[in-house]
């Protein structure tokens, strides 16, 4: 029975931590690479300029992570009111 810290755990959580940061790269890198047809959106007469596929995924990615919480928050502040 040892009263010292054990290290090799935490040493394992960081390198299970690096291991998934380039996993999470190398999907994003292939996902880019793998979609860089030009397109053009068009929505109730407004069109976007042309861009990547990859850059409008990306960005409605990041409205999502946005969006979705806000609504979360709001709605669960409603139910509280009521």
């Amino acid at each position: 029975m040892s009263l010292l810290p054990r290290r090799s755990s935490g040493a394992f959580a960081r390198v299970f931590k690096v291991l998934i940061v380039l996993f999470l790269v190398l999907a994003v890198a292939t996902f880019v690479l793998e979609n860089q047809q030009s397109v053009t959106l068009s929505f109730l007469g407004s069109r976007t300029p042309d861009l990547a596929v990859s850059a409008f995924m990306i960005l409605f990615l990041i409205v999502g992570m946005i969006v979705g919480p806000v609504i979360a928050v709001v709605l669960k502040a409603s139910r509280r009111r009521d």
